[in-house]
């Protein structure tokens, strides 16, 4: 059972009741990430994140790890393009300790001057390991490649030089326009007790910053080109074609759309390139949803002399989708893994406390398990058309990562226009 609660002072709190389980899960969900930055202090809000472990009041950074340890508990939290979340999950005769540290955290964190060299140093050098691994820095230039200059391309870790600049008064400045009541919302979900809701109300009760947050500029999806030399073994190479945002009706059918092509390992993608050429170890697309706009991707590794079979391999998927459309015997089979894939995930007490924050802070409902179901088994090939047709139409953006940083020969930007 899900239920939506509003404290006295606005503040959004959503909870749901699942008595067979002995764990809770609970998150501080807050409606900001690299999206709302700016250039000068990209990087802030997934720096923020990290402050919030390094000390309170009464509580040092030891303390609160060990506050978590010593009940078998943890807690931890990420930042994305759109949302930041503190989260801990504990067992359910422990969740006093969970709300008491996560509150202490959000509200009291020092921001110590010690530690805000000391951690920056630490983000920088996370940083550094992000553009060594390049499987995962090609996504990031392919949003920066998609969005030019809007801020929804931007980097989550920011850069070194935006993090040099951010100090105290900066890192307050942001948590006074962000960390407001509209943009926070707690979620929980597990073996909860009857007076929860008073003992949120005792820690977030007193919360009283009603600022209002700027708001982000609307994306549009450029099909620009950006490539990079780097001596790596593979060839690093993403495609995107503009996606859906959240709360586009169409969405559940681009999803299964993305499990037929990519998103699975019976997609075919993974199938031809990896199976039947054996092209590429790792090889997969994926839709990013967000507010007002999305981004359909599409990744490869491969060596570099493999290159342009890849992409042609890839681009003939798209034409072959575009031109001939799905089988009926692929949506069927979609719709199962998908429906699959969102039962198993509602085991995890975690699964089922992010599912509540995002819902509630990018579309403003809760969907149950059986609106859910419906959404999927409503996917037909005629509402799969619609979206090929509204997706398969555009040129692509292109990231690449490889030894000799060129475009390759076979990479063609307006094949499916």
């Amino acid at each position: 059972m899900i239920k939506k609660t509003i404290l006295n002072n606005g503040l959004r709190v959503i909870i749901e009741h699942i008595p067979t389980v002995r764990s809770v899960a609970i998150g501080i969900w807050v409606k900001t990430g690299s999206r709302f930055e700016t250039p000068d202090f990209n990087g802030i809000s997934h720096f923020i994140e990290h402050m919030l472990f390094k000390g309170t009041g009464k509580r040092n950074a030891q303390d609160i790890a060990e506050a978590f340890d010593s009940i078998g508990g943890n807690v931890n939290a990420f930042t994305s393009k759109e949302y930041t979340c503190y989260y801990a999950k504990v067992l359910d005769e422990h969740l006093d300790v969970g709300i008491d540290v996560l509150s202490d955290m959000f509200f009291n964190s020092a921001y110590d001057q010690n530690e805000l060299q000391r951690e920056r140093k630490v983000v920088i050098e996370e940083i550094k390991m992000y553009e060594d691994t390049p499987d995962d820095q090609i996504h990031d230039l392919l949003a920066r490649a998609a969005f030019e200059d809007n801020s929804l391309g931007y980097s989550i870790l920011g850069t070194e030089e935006a993090l040099n600049r951010i100090d105290k008064n900066t890192i307050l400045a942001y948590l006074g326009k962000m960390y407001n009541i509209n943009n926070t919302v707690i979620t929980v979900a597990g073996n909860v007790s009857k007076d929860l809701e008073q003992k949120i109300e005792e820690k977030f009760g007193g919360f009283n910053n009603f600022s209002e947050a700027t708001e982000v500029v609307s994306a549009k999806f450029f099909p620009r080109t950006i490539v990079k030399a780097k001596q790596t073994e593979q060839a690093h190479l993403a495609l995107a074609l503009p996606g859906l945002s959240v709360a586009d009706p169409n969405i559940y059918s681009l999803i299964l759309l993305n499990n037929i092509i990519g998103g699975s390992m019976s997609s075919r993608l993974f199938q031809e390139i990896r199976e039947n050429r054996g092209l590429a170890y790792s090889v997969y697309s994926y839709h990013s949803s967000f507010l007002d706009t999305g981004m359909y991707s599409i990744y490869a590794g491969t060596a570099p002399n493999q290159v342009d079979e890849v992409i042609e391999i890839i681009q003939n998927i798209l034409l072959d989708v575009q031109e001939n459309g799905i089988t009926e015997k692929e949506i069927t089979k979609a719709k199962e893994q998908l429906k699959g894939s969102f039962m198993l995930s509602l085991e995890s007490t975690n699964s089922r406390m992010n599912r509540l924050g995002k819902n509630e802070l990018l579309i403003g409902k809760q969907l149950t398990l059986d609106e859910t179901i419906r959404n999927i088994n409503q996917v037909n090939l005629d509402s799969i058309s619609t979206v090929i047709q509204q997706i398969f139409s555009n040129p692509f953006a292109f990231s690449i990562i490889s030894p000799d940083g060129q475009i390759p020969q076979a990479f063609r930007r307006d094949i499916l226009v």
